[in-house]
């Protein structure tokens, strides 16, 4: 199984995604105007009052915080580290330029998500990279091979990775075994997951900013505290992603090591054409009334979890002097660790309830990506969902005791499968992606609050629903 999962992320990371999801990033952000960058006030302004929902979908803010518990999760904590002892400081510059550009991508496929949504058999509304791909290129072969990567992946090998960072830092610090650890959270986890979708939004729209909240106000405390040694720790950063200076701790850290393990976790982290947040993108009742307004508050998802919560991490981390890359503390030990440098004991505490909330806040959002693709695949059904979720906790115990090494690479084998697909498909609609943005910020710029108008897209005619866009 290794050996196959080594060759599978050798293709993925070593020729195709390392240089396709930066490229995918800066075509997408030329091609729509740095949107990024130029309108991060719309971002803003479409999640401030978004809290509007209707009995077809969530709101845009409950959307928000359920793709941010996807994200804010092992790859914020564990993986900044894992990113460090094995790229150096530089490798943490990558993981922004990877967020930077991929607000642009997630923009996209948010967007799309939301223009190519259908209702369930229940009035919910469903969609996501499956369905657009279906729809938009007339390819339902290529969303059924997405949405079994989207099942294996995200409902059930990637709650394994959240389970074993989990059960890593409740070891640590409590000393609980990792296997009554994996239990105990299967059944928090499926306390929440059987009430389905809904239940899963109002739980991330209570927990989700609370968690954030209380993890970026210790990191400013952390920052405050050293506030002298800030600059040099953000010079380091930048010096070593061009190999301009040794990593951190004397890491023969090269610019290829840098970037490859940067981009790795980066992606790992926000999701950024991966093509799993356009899964709840799609169920929520946009404000306004237009794809792209998801399409912004989804961008903003990727800001808050790589530039904001990863970067807080990674400064920590830098700032303790601990890493020792060769010295085989890595992942999650090695964060604790440089809390308890600045914080004393209370750190390793401190840190393991943040992987205890951020990595059970991504399972449960994780399962809600797979009831999308369990839809499209027309086994959506109450027989077919039990199967997923009794599944979904099973991968929850199972990688509660597994090697943190073969976890996180079969994610990264996962991973790569998604992305490919969804970032194929996302290219090949976007001169649709671009016909929306137009729309949105023209009606914008005229004063008016945008709304999607289907006489305006005569070409979208036999492929959108016509009884919620019209």
């Amino acid at each position: 199984m290794d050996a196959v999962i080594g060759y599978l992320n050798t293709i993925f990371w070593g020729y195709v995604l390392i240089y396709g999801l930066l490229a995918v990033g800066i075509f997408f952000t030329v091609r729509l105007g740095f949107l990024q960058f130029l309108h991060f006030g719309e971002m803003v302004r479409s999640i401030l009052g978004s809290r509007k929902s209707d009995k077809a979908g969530i709101s845009p803010f409950q959307a928000l915080c359920t793709s941010l518990a996807s994200r804010v999760g092992t790859g914020n904590l564990a993986g900044v580290a894992v990113a460090l002892y094995l790229g150096g400081a530089g490798a943490i510059f990558w993981m922004w330029m990877v967020a930077l550009v991929g607000m642009a991508t997630a923009y996209s496929e948010s967007s799309l998500a939301q223009l190519y949504k259908v209702r369930d058999g229940e009035g919910q509304y469903r969609g996501g990279p499956a369905f657009y791909i279906s729809k938009g290129l007339k390819a339902p072969w290529a969303g059924s091979i997405f949405s079994v990567c989207l099942i294996i992946s995200f409902g059930l090998v990637f709650n394994a990775v959240q389970a074993n960072s989990i059960a890593d830092a409740m070891e640590g610090a409590f000393g609980f075994s990792k296997l009554a650890v994996g239990i105990v959270i299967a059944v928090l986890a499926g306390m929440v997951i059987f009430g389905g979708l809904r239940s899963i939004a109002r739980f991330a729209e209570i927990i989700v900013p609370f968690m954030a909240a209380a993890y970026v106000l210790m990191a400013l405390y952390v920052l405050a505290m050293n506030i002298s040694e800030v600059p040099g720790v953000l010079a380091l950063i930048f010096k070593s992603a061009f190999g301009l200076e040794e990593a951190a701790g004397g890491v023969a850290g090269s610019v290829t090591a840098a970037m490859l393990n940067g981009i790795k976790r980066g992606l790992f982290s926000n999701e950024a054409g991966m093509g799993s947040a356009p899964n709840v993108a799609a169920t929520a009742t946009p404000a306004p009334h237009h794809p792209s307004s998801q399409g912004f508050v989804q961008a903003m998802g990727v800001f808050i979890d790589t530039l904001v919560i990863c970067t807080a991490t990674a400064v920590m981390i830098l700032l303790s002097g601990v890493l020792e890359p060769g010295n085989g503390v890595t992942g999650t030990q090695l964060t604790q660790l440089a809390m308890e440098a600045h914080i004393g004991v209370a750190g390793k505490y401190f840190i393991a309830v943040a992987i205890l909330f951020f990595a059970f806040t991504s399972i449960v959002a994780n399962y809600s990506y797979a009831e999308n693709a369990m839809v499209f695949l027309g086994v959506g059904n109450k027989a077919g969902m039990l199967i997923l979720r009794c599944a979904a906790l099973a991968m929850v115990i199972w990688g509660a005791y597994q090697a943190v090494g073969t976890v996180f690479n079969a994610a990264d084998a996962s991973m790569g499968l998604m992305a490919t697909i969804n970032l194929i498909a996302i290219l090949m609609l976007s001169g649709t992606v671009v016909k929306l943005t137009k729309d949105y910020m023209a009606q914008r710029k005229a004063g008016e609050e945008p709304t999607f108008k289907a006489a305006d897209y005569p070409e979208l005619k036999e492929k959108i629903s016509s009884d919620i866009w019209y």
